[in-house]
């Protein structure tokens, strides 16, 4: 008998793990004439509405990387949205290429915050989400799309960016930010000059806007990503404590901004 309870009490248990589980989907949206693949994940047991986190990609594109982050997010009680920036869910390995599509989308900004725009619209409409608590959050590329997203005055209540580029907004872009806005910048990052970061700091301070600032000492670009070295690139390394710390801050951040009742 007790093996037999023990064997039903297993069965059970494995019923609600399975049930119990991040669920992920492709989501097919158009912005002008051109397709894009966003990536939705959230734990579908829970119940009712939750805070929803749009998440914007390195300059690879929508690969296994920005994938991860959303899951995590979404183990974490979030319903999150990886949104695609370049079109057709598409990604690449080689800086050049990625340098090449980047730059095509940062050339016309009315169109890179109109697809960063879209993709919010989005995790908005999904039946999970709960629409008036909202954050958006991106690596390198995704960084500074996360912030031309909150230059437009979008209805964000947290910005977080990881090793970014930090586009300086105009005086007009500045005072629309209505988010918390979080910075985790590499202290030893040579693609972001220092002419750049005073510059868009100045710009939120003379707007009263939420910033707080952290550069990781010893961290470069990429500081987040395990494999970031794989390129032979000295500026593109991982950090382990940097890494870690700034994604402890972020989920102050959030927590700050929506509540408790996520894990840690």
């Amino acid at each position: 008998m007790r093996s037999l309870a023990l064997s039903l009490a297993l069965v059970l248990c494995a019923a609600t793990l399975a049930q119990a589980e991040v669920k992920t989907k492709v989501i097919q949206y158009e912005v002008g004439d051109k397709t894009f693949d966003g990536y939705l994940a959230y734990d579908d047991s829970i119940e009712g509405k939750r805070p929803g986190v749009l998440v914007f990609h390195e300059w690879w594109g929508l690969n296994d990387y920005a994938k991860k982050r959303t899951e995590m997010l979404a183990k974490l009680g979030y319903v999150a949205f990886a949104a695609d920036m370049y079109g057709d869910g598409k990604s690449v390995d080689h800086p050049k290429d990625a340098g090449e599509m980047a730059g095509k989308v940062r050339a016309n900004v009315d169109e890179w915050q109109k697809r960063a725009t879209v993709a919010l619209d989005i995790l908005k409409k999904q039946p999970q989400c709960d629409a008036d608590k909202l954050a958006a959050i991106g690596y390198c590329f995704g960084g500074s799309t996360a912030l031309q997203l909150a230059y437009t005055g979008a209805d964000l209540d947290a910005v977080a960016t990881f090793h970014a580029a930090l586009p300086t907004p105009s005086e007009e872009q500045a005072e629309a930010i209505q988010a918390k806005v979080l910075v985790c910048h590499g202290a030893d990052d040579a693609f972001v000059p220092q002419t750049a970061i005073d510059a868009f700091q100045k710009k939120l301070k003379e707007a009263d806007v939420d910033l707080t600032f952290v550069a990781f000492p010893d961290a470069v670009h990429s500081f987040t990503v395990k494999d970031s070295g794989k390129h032979g690139n000295p500026g593109m390394q991982y950090n382990k404590a940097a890494d870690e710390k700034s994604w402890a801050m972020l989920l102050d951040l959030l927590k700050n901004n929506f509540g408790g009742g996520q894990q840690d």
